[in-house]
């Protein structure tokens, strides 16, 4: 069974962007080996705010060989999209409706994990329904004071297994659970 993956960046303080949106906190290191991350997912969820900015997103014409390689990589995955709002588009499932069910259908399929990727509502979402099965939270050596939240409006402690660690020369250091439902 696929298994859905949270492969998050966080600041010290638990901030996904900043008050602003901004992620420019955000370390991407050679030694963190996104792309063998990449290689064992064959999906991506996103919420409808996180694929407008960055679901569609492609760098610019002078960005480096090994930028466009990155976001050929994360376009090459199936894509889908939980919105309210009902849309079409090429290349992208929209889900409206039926999210707990949808999830798990998707997850009985054949194929790699699935990547959820957010925004901050729909990793909510997700957690309430324990609906995530593995939290990859790379923890970045920044301290914002004021952002986003990671975790917001939990209703229920969740409790998690922790698997994995690494640690990069960055000064990011990775933190890898298993959710209470599927240790």
């Amino acid at each position: 069974m696929k298994k859905v993956i949270l492969d998050l960046a966080v600041t010290l303080d638990g901030f996904i962007e900043g008050p602003n949106g901004e992620i420019d906190w955000c370390i991407l290191d050679d030694d963190m080996d996104f792309e063998g991350f990449l290689a064992g997912i064959d999906t991506i969820f996103y919420g409808r705010v996180s694929y407008e900015a960055w679901g569609k997103f492609r760098p610019d014409s002078d960005a480096t060989p090994e930028e466009q390689a990155f976001w050929n990589a994360i376009h090459s995955k199936k894509k889908y999209v939980f919105s309210r709002q009902n849309r079409r588009e090429n290349d992208v499932t929209f889900i409206s409706s039926e999210l707990v069910s949808t999830v798990n259908e998707l997850k009985q399929q054949p194929g790699k994990d699935i990547w959820l990727y957010g925004g901050a509502g729909l990793i909510t979402t997700f957690i309430q329904e324990g609906l995530i099965d593995t939290y990859r939270i790379s923890v970045h050596p920044t301290v914002l004071g004021s952002g986003k939240p990671l975790f917001e409006n939990l209703k229920n402690r969740i409790s998690l297994k922790l698997v994995g660690t690494n640690v990069f020369r960055s000064g990011v250091v990775q933190l890898i659970y298993a959710s209470g439902h599927s240790v």
